[in-house]
C-alpha cells in the first residue's frame, strides 16, 4: 500500500494517551474488532495494540554492580549462590546469565531426575528480595588489594542491577517433535518417542514481533513492557534475520527477529522473571515482555489483527534434524491448531503442549493496555529501524 485511507502519528497518540482519550485494545480483542469490521475501520478505531509473551528464554542476564568492599577488591573470580558469574568487566561489576549453571551441578553429574538451579533463579530471587551468597577472589593490586570476600547482597544493597537480555521475544518458533524411539530431553521439554507430543513456544497472536512482521512500528529506543518494569530495545537480538520464509500475509513461519532488551532490575517482578529448570537441558529464565504497537494506518492494523488461524510455524524433529543442523520440516501448522491441543503430523494425531505461558502473557498484554490507558506511559518514537527492517514515519 502506498496511499493509506487512515494516517496517525504518534506524537497525535501520545496526546492522546496524555488526555486520557486513547482507545487501547489487547492483541486478542484487536484480532476480534478486525475480522468484524475490517482493518480500515479498526485502524480508525483503535490507537494502540498491547502484546506479551511469557516463555523461556536462554540469552538473558543481569549486569551487578555490587560495591566496593574496605579494603577494595579487583574481582576476577565472583560465585553469587555458587552460580558463576562473569567478572572480566571492571573491579565490582559482574554479569550473571540465565543459563549458567551452579558450579557443582552441571545436570547434576549426568542427570539423575534433577532440576539444576542456575543464573535465572540467582535473577528471581534477587528480585524477590531474597539474600544472595556473593562469593569473589581477588588477585591483589596496590589499589585493590584485597584477595578473597564474601558478603550477602539484595537487590537494595547492590548499587546497580540492570537486566540486559541478548536475545528475547522469537519472531516465531518452531514447533518441536521427537521421530526418535528414545525419549528426548531438550530446551523445549520432554519430547516423548515416536511422535508422542509436540511443543511449542509462541502466544501467537499475542506474541510481539508477530504482529509487527516486518517492524514497521518496532525499533531501537521502542519503550516495552520487560519484566514486570518499563523497558527498552536497545539492539537486534543474536540470532536476528529478517530474509525468512514467511506466509502470503507477511508472516514468518520459522525463527526470524530478535531482541536485545534492557530495563532496571530494582523496579521489577518476580512475576514476570521466573528461573526455570528443564530435566536433562539445564536452568534458563522465564521472560515477561510486551510491545504496544501504535495503530499509524490500516497496514499496521492489517498485521496486529492477524489471528491465530493466520500464524504458521513449522515442524522440526529434535531427535536427529535440529542436532544436525538439517532444515527440514515435517509439516506446517497455525497457532489455532498447536493451540487446539492437537495437530496431525504424517497422519498422526500428536497432541500439543505449550512451553511459554498463554495466560501470563494475556496477563502482559492487559497490564501495558492500563499502563497506556492511564497515561502511565507514552510510546516512544524508535531513533532507529533493526537491522534489515524499516520504519513507517513516525512524524
Amino acid at each position: 500500500m502506498s496511499e493509506f485511507k487512515v494516517k496517525k502519528t504518534l506524537e497525535e497518540i501520545n496526546k492522546k494517551i496524555e488526555k486520557g482519550e486513547a482507545v487501547v485494545l489487547t492483541a486478542e480483542e484487536f484480532c476480534k474488532l478486525v475480522k468484524e469490521t475490517g482493518p480500515v475501520n479498526a485502524a480508525k478505531e483503535v490507537d494502540v495494540v498491547t502484546t506479551g509473551t511469557f516463555s523461556p528464554m536462554c540469552s538473558s542476564g543481569a549486569f551487578i554492580n555490587f560495591g566496593h568492599s574496605i579494603p577494595t577488591i579487583k574481582a576476577y573470580r565472583v560465585w553469587l549462590n555458587d552460580v558463576p558469574a562473569y567478572a572480566g568487566i571492571a573491579a565490582v561489576d559482574i554479569y550473571i546469565g540465565a543459563a549458567e549453571p551452579r558450579e557443582d551441578d552441571p545436570l547434576n553429574k549426568v542427570f539423575p531426575g534433577q532440576f539444576p538451579y542456575g543464573g535465572g533463579h540467582v535473577i528471581h530471587d534477587l528480585v524477590a528480595g531474597r539474600k544472595i551468597h556473593l562469593r569473589a577472589i581477588g588477585y591483589g593490586t596496590h589499589c585493590y588489594p584485597r584477595k578473597t570476600f564474601e558478603t550477602e547482597i539484595t537487590i537494595d544493597s547492590v548499587v546497580n542491577a540492570v537486566l540486559c537480555n541478548p536475545r528475547n521475544a522469537y519472531q516465531n518458533y518452531a514447533c518441536a517433535v521427537n521421530l526418535s524411539d528414545k525419549m528426548l530431553y531438550t530446551y523445549m521439554g520432554v519430547l516423548k518417542p515416536n511422535l508422542g507430543n509436540a511443543n511449542y513456544a509462541t502466544a501467537g497472536c499475542l506474541s510481539p514481533l508477530l504482529k509487527d512482521p516486518y517492524l514497521k512500528t518496532i525499533g531501537i529506543g521502542t519503550r516495552i513492557f520487560l519484566g514486570g518494569a518499563k523497558g527498552y530495545i536497545i539492539w537486534a537480538g543474536t540470532q536476528h534475520r529478517t530474509q525468512v520464509k514467511r506466509t502470503e500475509k507477511g508472516v514468518p513461519i520459522e525463527p526470524a527477529a530478535t531482541l536485545m532488551v534492557i530495563g532496571n532490575l530494582k523496579e521489577m517482578s518476580p512475576e514476570f522473571l521466573v528461573g526455570t529448570s528443564h530435566i536433562g537441558y539445564g536452568c534458563s529464565m522465564a521472560v515477561g515482555l510486551g510491545i504496544p504497537i501504535p495503530i499509524l494506518n490500516e497496514e499496521v492494523a492489517f498485521w496486529a489483527g492477524l489471528s491465530d488461524e493466520d500464524i504458521f510455524t513449522q515442524v522440526i524433529d529434535y531427535s536427529y534434524d535440529y542436532p544436525n543442523g538439517i532444515k527440514r520440516n515435517y509439516g506446517i501448522v497455525s497457532y489455532a491448531e498447536l493451540k487446539s491441543g492437537k495437530i496431525n503430523i504424517m497422519g498422526k494425531e500428536v497432541p500439543t503442549s505449550p512451553v511459554s505461558s498463554l495466560p501470563k502473557a494475556r496477563k502482559i498484554a492487559q497490564i501495558l493496555k492500563e499502563w497506556i490507558q492511564k497515561g502511565e506511559m507514552l510510546l516512544t518514537e524508535p531513533v532507529s529501524a533493526l537491522p534489515g527492517a524499516s520504519l513507517f514515519p513516525m512524524r
